[in-house]
């Protein structure tokens, strides 16, 4: 069967118009959130071409309407030319011909007749250009907009519809905010090196020649990375060499990092060199959006991609990198930093044939100690315990250990009871074993039976550092008693100190806890000791979130009371615990699963609190694993729901929202009504973030319908300050109050800071916004100080951006701009692209206030951009709208009026429309306000009121008297313009709106209504220029950032 098809309709422009509807395609295009990226723009570029006579077939009646107009234009302009064009040359001979009558001389009289033909044509070309010429103009401007509305704005909606191809994700362009977190990042990575302790005996000569070959590398004009393989036996010291090496060279370099390669541990596999390369991102400092999504498309292209990513980062950023126990030389390749004077100290038991291009490879033998630099290790160690005439026991203990600084530290940590001849004695009567277990055996049975069963126990807790906590864990005991047993052990250098608190388990020690451990334990008291400590970590863990988040669902009387005497303590604590916490999750085969879900979830929250957000790749990584094992299905829903709020956090809002949605069609299926309300409430979160107030308002509601319940009053809470900030962008600030008072009351009966600190902030910006700042700033203030105490750094910087508004709001425009650079700086450090375009967004408007134009109109431009990327409907249209206001000012500055605002018109039509799509309608009447402006100042008075009226209709849906006064002041300047029945409403207008006296009146628009009737009275002639522009009579840029709403009646009611 065929079908026929329709033939699409097509209008037949002429070039030029052809050319002016390409423009306003191309300038729709440009603005579309799409069109962030260069390749999205110039496929949608090439397709809106493709389709322009489709496009501008929509609006074939006004374009008819014009060109008829057009044409009849131009025939009586022929017409009307004939008669003055015959007169002038019948004037022309009669002057010439009267002259020559009259005797003038030939030449003076042509000369005449050329001064009378060019006075005659003068007068033709007038008459040619003069009346009726505006009505063209009128039906061309009315043809444009029918194309943009009917042919431009459809096509855009069906490309923005349309499903995004699927592809490779893309590595975001670098930003500003990448880069500030990146620098501090690697200011901090010298503190995460392990502590230097004790003698260092031996190594200085290494040491030199390690500083040597960097020195020669720098003096080299060539950029060319330093990589060092120290080879030795297992114990013989690489590490300690390595990193006394990093520590001593650290002037000369911005970053260093420590990767354990493992590639001599017993039970495991050398670590991935995409575990490597993500691990080393992290930690100097590379965007996060690559340590969160780490999806693989394919394992090479991931690897690849990362490790273009890794050499991209340390471009030209020195670094030491220490690459501790490598397994062969394909291990190291790829993190050798190509394109730096980076050092990268490489540590493994064999020499490696590294071939690595552009570096300078060394091989450094770290071979046993000799005589003299063993008695000098032993000496240090216990001052005094070695005399001068035991150089002979001591030289006997040296060989007993191998010459091994790992066993000579075992062993020498008994010379204060043993002396150096009986430590020898005893080493020498374990017969023939290597020499670090020979001191591990001699110094593990001078132990007693419970620092023996701690070691032992040690070996379940992985390669991570670990403290009192998990000691008491593994031991079953009190944590002062675990305390004082992790001091013994670290006393007979079992174990190594790290930092503080913190101990770790060499490898070597490690290997003979875990073969002790097999040999004098039985199965179930392993297995039991495994349990005590996921579950004592899942308590303590739950605990800090609760004290930050309150008593949600998640964890309400999940646990007893923790023994924290304050919040700050605790969130202390999981700082240190984080690390250990992840690699004990690797480990918890056989443990109950409910447990090991509230531990998940209680990292995941930490995260997001700290923005760690490498970690919350590795566990949404461990979850995967953990459901490929069972049916853990529970453990993805919970850490999938936190990447999509992280996703959201680093603007990825396209990515947040998909993840979201699918978490919220999980959590339906598994029947979880609580974990389905809370995955809406941040799915509509997201959608707020994007703009789409409506759809967010939805979700939102419907979350809340879920949380009706008495025993979701925490979560609820939640919910009720989200759904709050919604409505206040909508205008709608009667119901967002009343939800912000019932959500602060239900944060504080939940005990959540952390709730009480957004609910605080959303309440300050909506006293903002009735322009209350005195207690918009205290509410401000409050948010901050719980921000503070819940140690979230993004909290405390979107603080920062809404007090910079209030001092905005106060006319105080230089320290605006101090606090909202201020708060540019910590959102760029947080890698929050949302709040550093917002940011940006006020910092315009207060250099706009301080009378600098071109930094204002930068900035505003530099925020529409961002909100474009991340495609924020709504951020995009207060940037649209403001940046349009800057521009029109900026033109009309050096023109003297408001001719040269096209691109400015465009831009407030644009955001017009995005407000009214997005459901903003206090948004779109200020557009349409600022656009009857610019219509009025072009002459075009009827478009003008008309948009004012429109105006009135919108501010008059909200109630919103303020900008109700700004539209009816403006009607009443331009109603004189068109009649003399005009002007005598106008003044009828005007002496109602100065007798309206209410809250939130814009005292300058008082002024200017009490001035305008003076001018009235006076007189204004129909038909002259509107003169509101030139008088300054118009809305400044605080106007529309009040709102004259009754809230508290609204509320009462």
């Amino acid at each position: 069967m065929v079908t026929k098809q329709t033939p699409q309709r097509r209008t037949q422009l002429s070039t030029s118009d052809r050319a002016e509807v390409l423009r306003l395609l191309e300038r729709a295009v440009a603005g579309e959130p799409r069109g962030g990226r260069s390749g999205e723009t110039e496929e949608a570029l090439r397709q809106a071409r493709a389709a322009v006579d489709e496009l501008a077939a929509e609006a074939a009646a006004e374009y008819a309407a014009y060109t008829a107009a057009l044409a009849a234009e131009r025939a009586g302009r022929r017409s009307s030319l004939v008669t003055p064009a015959l007169v002038t040359a019948v004037a022309t001979v009669a002057a010439c011909v009267a002259d020559l009558g009259w005797g003038t001389p030939t030449s003076t009289a042509l000369g005449v007749g050329g001064v009378v033909a060019l006075a005659g044509a003068a007068v033709t070309a007038a008459l040619a250009t003069g009346g009726g010429g505006s009505r063209p103009q009128d039906l061309r401007q009315a043809w444009l907009e029918a194309v943009e509305q009917r042919g431009v704005r459809p096509f855009l909606e069906r490309r923005r519809a349309a499903p995004a191809p699927a592809k490779v994700p893309a590595q975001r362009r670098t930003d500003r905010s990448a880069a500030a977190r990146g620098r501090s990042v690697l200011e901090q990575s010298f503190a995460q090196l392990p502590a230097i302790e004790g003698p260092f005996a031996g190594r200085r000569d290494p040491l030199r020649q390690i500083a040597q070959w960097v020195h020669q590398a720098r003096v080299s004009p060539a950029s060319e990375p330093v990589v060092v393989v120290l080879h030795g036996q297992a114990g013989s010291g690489r590490t300690t060499l390595a990193v006394r090496a990093a520590q001593q060279l650290r002037d000369q370099f911005r970053g260093a990092c420590v990767v354990d390669l493992r590639g001599a541990a017993p039970g495991e596999r050398p670590l991935p060199v995409r575990d490597a390369l993500l691990h080393l991102l992290n930690r100097l400092g590379a965007p996060r959006e690559q340590l969160l999504f780490r999806e693989r498309t394919s394992q090479e292209q991931h690897l690849r991609r990362l490790a273009d990513q890794y050499q991209k980062h340390l471009t030209d950023v020195p670094v030491v990198i220490v690459l501790d126990d490598a397994a062969g030389p394909e291990q190291v390749r790829a993190l050798v930093p190509e394109r730096s004077d980076s050092l990268v100290l490489v540590t493994s038991a064999e020499p490696l044939d590294l071939d690595v291009p552009a570096a300078r490879v060394y091989a450094l033998p770290v071979d046993p100690l000799g005589a003299e630099a063993s008695l000098e290790l032993l000496a240090g160690l216990t001052p005094g315990a070695v005399a001068a005439d035991d150089a002979g026991p001591a030289d006997a203990v040296r060989r007993l250990c191998g010459g091994l600084p790992l066993a000579l530290r075992i062993a020498g940590s008994s010379l204060p009871d043993r002396g150096a001849e009986q430590l020898a004695a005893d080493l020498a009567a374990y017969g023939p074993v290597g020499p670090v277990d020979r001191a591990l055996a001699l110094r593990y049975h001078d132990q007693p039976e419970p620092a023996r069963r701690l070691l032992r126990r040690l070996a379940l807790a992985g390669r991570t550092s670990l403290g009192a906590a998990a000691a008491a864990a593994l031991l079953g005991a009190e944590e002062q008693e675990a305390a004082r047993r992790l001091g013994e052990l670290a006393g007979a250098g079992l174990i190594e100190h790290v930092r503080g608190s913190r101990y770790r388990l060499h490898d070597l020690v490690r290997r003979f806890a875990h073969a002790r451990l097999l040999d004098e334990e039985e199965p179930a008291e392993r297995a039991a000791a495994q349990e005590r400590l996921i579950r004592s970590y899942a308590e303590l863990a739950d605990a800090v979130i609760r004290l930050v988040d309150g008593r949600t669902s998640t964890r309400a009387d999940r646990f007893g009371p923790q023994g924290f005497p304050s919040l700050d303590q605790a969130l202390r604590w999981l700082d240190e615990e984080s690390s250990f916490i992840t690699a004990a999750l690797r480990h918890s085969d056989g443990v109950d699963q409910r447990v090991v879900q509230h531990l998940l979830g209680a990292l995941c929250d930490y995260c997001l609190l700290r923005g760690d957000l490498y970690r919350l790749g590795e566990i949404g990584e461990l979850a995967q694993a953990h459901q490929r094992e069972a049916d853990q299905s529970v453990l993805v829903r919970s850490v999938q729901w936190r990447t999509g709020i992280a996703a959201r956090q680093l603007g990825e809002l396209d990515k947040a929202r998909s993840t979201l949605s699918s978490v919220v069609d999980l959590y339906f299926e598994a029947q979880h009504p609580a974990g389905a309300a809370r995955a809406l409430c941040s799915l509509g979160i997201t959608l707020h973030q994007q703009g789409s107030l409506r759809e967010a308002e939805v979700k939102l509601r419907e979350a809340l319908e879920l949380q009706s319940g008495d025993e979701l009053r925490a979560d609820r809470a939640w919910t009720q300050h989200a759904l709050a900030a919604v409505l206040r962008d909508a205008g709608r600030l009667a119901e967002a109050h009343a939800l912000l008072t019932e959500s602060l009351t239900l944060h504080r009966e939940g005990e959540s800071v952390h709730g009480e600190a957004w609910a605080h902030l959303q309440l300050g910006q909506l006293l903002l916004r009735l322009g209350d700042a005195e207690r918009g700033e205290t509410e401000l203030r409050t948010a901050g100080e719980c921000y503070a105490a819940t140690r979230d750094p993004r909290g405390e910087a979107w603080t920062a951006t809404q007090l910079g508004r209030a001092r905005l709001l106060r006319g105080d425009a230089g320290a605006a701009q101090h606090l909202l650079r201020d708060a540019l700086a910590r959102h760029r450090a947080n890698e929050d692209a949302r709040g550093e375009a917002w940011s940006l967004y006020y910092l315009g408007q207060a250099l706009e206030e301080g009378g600098e134009l071109d930094a204002a109109l930068r900035a505003l431009e530099r925020s529409r951009t961002m909100f474009s990327r991340m495609r924020d409907v709504y951020g995009l249209a207060c940037a649209r709208h403001h940046s349009a206001r800057v521009t029109r000012d900026q033109r009309a500055a050096l023109t003297g009026n408001l001719r040269n605002s096209g691109f400015a018109r465009q831009l407030l039509q644009d955001a017009r429309a995005d407000f009214h799509r997005v459901g903003v309608p206090h948004g779109e009447g200020w557009s349409c306000v600022e656009l009857a402006v610019i219509d009025a100042g072009n002459g075009r008075v009827p478009a003008a009121l008309e948009l004012v009226r429109e105006a009135e209709r919108l501010f008059a849906g909200m109630d919103d008297r303020r900008g109700l006064a700004w539209a009816r002041f403006l009607q009443c300047t331009l109603l004189p313009l068109l009649s003399r029945e005009g002007a005598a409403e106008a003044r009828e207008r005007l002496a109602r709106l100065t007798g309206d006296v209410h809250e939130g009146r814009d005292l300058d628009l008082q002024e200017y209504a009490e001035a305008y009737a003076l001018l009235l009275e006076r007189g204004v002639e129909p038909g002259t220029p509107w003169e509101a522009w030139r008088l300054g009579m118009v809305p400044s840029r605080g106007a529309r950032m009040v709102m004259a709403v009754p809230v508290d009646r609204a509320v009462e009611g």
